[in-house]
């Protein structure tokens, strides 16, 4: 055993831990079975916000945490795919958040022009710009010393094997390596197509299934989606991809003549129970740190996972990120300013020591989004779902 640290999993949590860890000082190792950033976290559509993952009463404080990081990223949006964008979200009253939704700058009652139905929410929030996002943190991973290794992990002992301390951060793939029979995959589908001059973004969660929203990137339009508990092909289905058109056409029509770009289809790491944040005690002396099971949500939350008493939260690189407009929490000061991945725990032993498939043709690209028959092969950016 030597004393580095593995973090296991290349998505955005992997990455951010991984990252969190290495400007820290430790000596890290990045497990993954492709290239990082090719995961369910390259499909996500980027826009902060707590959906889809528990336990409630923690998960405020993880996302306010990851709200100041992304707001000191603002000014690079082309390095760190990090813009603020204006949106609401319908059917979302404020009174039904939790006590987080104080601290987020700007967040209130949609107007009639803003939403119709008069019951959303608006708010100026940071998207991502995934692919762009992604890149970005195995760039500051490298810069801060990381290792990244294209490996496949059949057992999380394997990892402990040569390594003081383990980070679990393998989404999905925790069903099986832990094993976690709380794991399930949430199925998400998407449509991506050109932007006809939409600048807002819009989501609509509904209680199926089914939900409604589109998002804003750079060059591209994300048309969504669906929420399909224990659903796990990868395969987009032509009709969903129809619906998620038309319903998002019907909020804004010019969206039915958008050329279709791609599908795109993303597995969500839900657990029952919420995020899995634990540190057990390895035979030997090693440790290992869960951190999985983020749902819908491992963007919004991926900064937020430092115990309270290793610098104060959103600090990075030295300096305390702050959203416009917003107030920064108390600092907390302790330790020696190194961030951990455990609330509440010393983690200074970081150091080192003395399915099936559619039935049918999918919509091919270049084809307008609500026009003519779906001809040709099926286009799709398949997303593993074995980390996330």
């Amino acid at each position: 055993m030597n004393g580095e640290t593995i973090v296991v999993g290349g998505g955005v949590i992997g990455l951010t831990s991984a990252v969190v860890l290495a400007e820290a000082g430790h000596r890290v190792r990045l497990w993954s079975p492709g290239e990082p950033g090719a995961t369910t976290s390259a499909v996500a559509g980027g826009l902060w916000w707590p959906y889809r993952i528990e336990p409630e009463e923690r998960v405020g404080a993880w996302a306010l945490r990851s709200l100041e990081v992304y707001a000191g990223l603002l000014d690079r949006p082309e390095e760190t795919g990090a813009r603020l964008v204006s949106g609401v979200h319908a059917a979302t009253p404020l009174d039904g958040l939790g006590a987080w939704a104080a601290e987020v700058d700007g967040l209130r009652a949609a107007t009639e022009a803003e939403y119709t139905p008069g019951d959303g929410l608006w708010a100026r929030l940071p998207v991502l710009d995934m692919p762009t996002h992604l890149t970005w943190l195995l760039g500051r991973l490298e810069a801060a010393g990381g290792r990244v290794e294209r490996r496949t992990v059949t057992s999380l002992a394997e990892a402990a094997e040569g390594a003081r301390a383990v980070v679990n951060c393998t989404g999905l793939g925790a069903a099986h390596l832990v094993p976690d029979a709380g794991m399930r995959p949430v199925r998400g589908q998407l449509v991506v197509v050109e932007n006809p001059g939409v600048d807002t973004w819009f989501t609509h969660t509904g209680t199926g299934s089914e939900s409604t929203y589109f998002i804003p990137q750079p060059g591209r339009l994300l048309l969504g989606g669906t929420a399909e508990a224990g659903a796990d092909s990868l395969e987009p289905d032509p009709v969903t991809a129809r619906e998620i058109v038309a319903r998002c056409a019907g909020l804004r029509p010019e969206i039915a003549g958008a050329r279709v770009l791609g599908h795109r289809v993303g597995l969500r790491p839900e657990r029952a129970g919420g995020v899995r944040l634990e540190r057990e005690e390895l035979p030997g002396g090693g440790v290992l740190v869960h951190n999985y099971g983020h749902g819908g949500a491992g963007v919004t939350v991926a900064w937020g996972m430092r115990r309270r008493g290793g610098g104060p939260a959103g600090r990075v690189r030295g300096r305390a990120y702050r959203p416009p407009g917003r107030r920064c929490p108390p600092r907390r000061e302790g330790g020696a300013g190194t961030g951990s991945l455990v609330e509440g725990q010393d983690l200074t032993w970081m150091r080192s020591p003395p399915s099936p498939s559619s039935s049918g043709p999918v919509m091919p690209t270049g084809s307008p989004a609500l026009s003519g028959p779906w001809p040709g092969p099926m286009r799709i950016s398949k997303s593993p779902s074995y980390f996330s």
